[in-house]
């Protein structure tokens, strides 16, 4: 999977996987097309609904010098059921 990073396991997501809702965290210059081709390749389901959030990278600093961590872009897609 180029795109799709990892499985997100918040409260919020655990709550949603009753409703068979899936959150994942993905590429931030993925679209919404790219993921929705790529979950139902991988899954094998009919994605119903896709949403999508930006999530910006924290700071983070080291020594002196102040960084930031890689934003990232984290997606609630809905399917039917997933094997």
């Amino acid at each position: 999977m180029d795109g799709i990073r990892y499985a997100v396991f918040t409260d919020k997501s655990i709550r949603l996987l009753g409703k068979n809702q899936y959150t994942s965290n993905v590429e931030s210059g993925s679209t919404r097309t790219e993921i929705k081709h790529w979950v139902e390749l991988f899954f094998g389901v009919k994605v119903i609904a896709m949403n999508s959030h930006r999530l910006r990278g924290k700071a983070r600093r080291m020594g002196p010098i102040m960084g930031q961590t890689m934003h990232y872009r984290r997606h609630t897609w809905k399917g039917w059921t997933i094997s």
